[in-house]
């Protein structure tokens, strides 16, 4: 083969520190499109950003060239600092430095684009607590 081709989705999760309630409504799609505008820098086309007031679902395609940590590490102190040197929210803002993160295949995009789509609807029947367990043991089974 003479070069080389990769096209590894990626669904990340990652909470506020101390999953503390603070993206607020009026933030979040300010915050999200700037997380969408750092992985787009990342070479990481974005399918979809969404989440909740204390945790944040991205699904993207990841950079080969870029480790997951690494990809990881630039959102979330990028998005921190610039959070806090904007005052997007009232109180100092930081992401806690666990996450979890998921490849998903091709087949699979759509069903957790629309599961990402969906989370406050979701979240109205279960804590991120809960959901997070889930994903853990779902993924752990296969």
């Amino acid at each position: 083969m003479s070069h080389s081709f990769s096209r590894i989705w990626l669904h990340i999760v990652f909470s506020t520190q101390g999953r503390k309630p603070l993206i607020s409504p009026i933030a979040e799609n300010t915050i999200f499109e700037y997380m969408r505008k750092l992985l787009l820098e990342e070479k990481c086309p974005v399918r979809i950003i969404n989440g909740m007031s204390d945790h944040v679902h991205l699904l993207f395609l990841h950079n080969p060239n870029k480790t997951i940590a690494d990809t990881i590490k630039q959102i979330q102190e990028s998005t921190s600092n610039w959070i806090n040197q904007n005052e997007i929210i009232e109180k100092k803002f930081a992401w806690q430095k666990g996450y979890g993160v998921f490849s998903v295949s091709e087949s699979r995009v759509e069903k957790v684009f629309k599961y990402i789509e969906n989370q406050k609807a979701f979240h109205r029947k279960t804590s991120f607590t809960d959901e997070y367990n889930k994903m853990m043991e779902l993924y752990d089974r296969m």
